[in-house]
């Protein structure tokens, strides 16, 4: 199973969305806000990814934390974190049936889908 995890106002995530349908590709998208997350999922994310390419660190949501939280900010307080702020993560979050992709490329989702 294909999810897309993002959120539904977002830029990239629409290109993303655009992109797959415009493909045929089947997904399902998981709205960070309105459908949750939870610090299981976060940490399972983290397990594949480095915490760079999961935290979006130029978000809005980011430069409004605290200079203390976010010099603080390591792989075992991540997922409580993302979990408050949502948009904190880096979007469009793909997951391709067990592999997580962060960010959203045309060619980096053509070499996924379609080579």
């Amino acid at each position: 199973m294909i999810t897309l995890y993002g959120i539904s106002n977002c830029d990239t995530v629409k290109k993303a969305r655009k992109w797959l349908q415009q493909h045929g590709i089947d997904y399902r998208f998981h709205d960070l806000r309105s459908d949750g997350i939870n610090e299981a999922l976060v940490n399972h994310w983290l397990a594949q990814l480095p915490l760079e390419q999961l935290v979006n660190r130029r978000s809005t949501s980011w430069k409004q934390l605290d200079e203390s939280v976010r010099q603080s900010l390591t792989a075992d307080n991540a997922a409580a974190l993302c979990c408050q702020h949502p948009t904190l993560i880096k979007r469009p979050l793909l997951d391709n049936n067990g592999s997580l992709h962060s960010g959203f490329s045309e060619a980096g989702y053509h070499a996924l889908f379609l080579s």
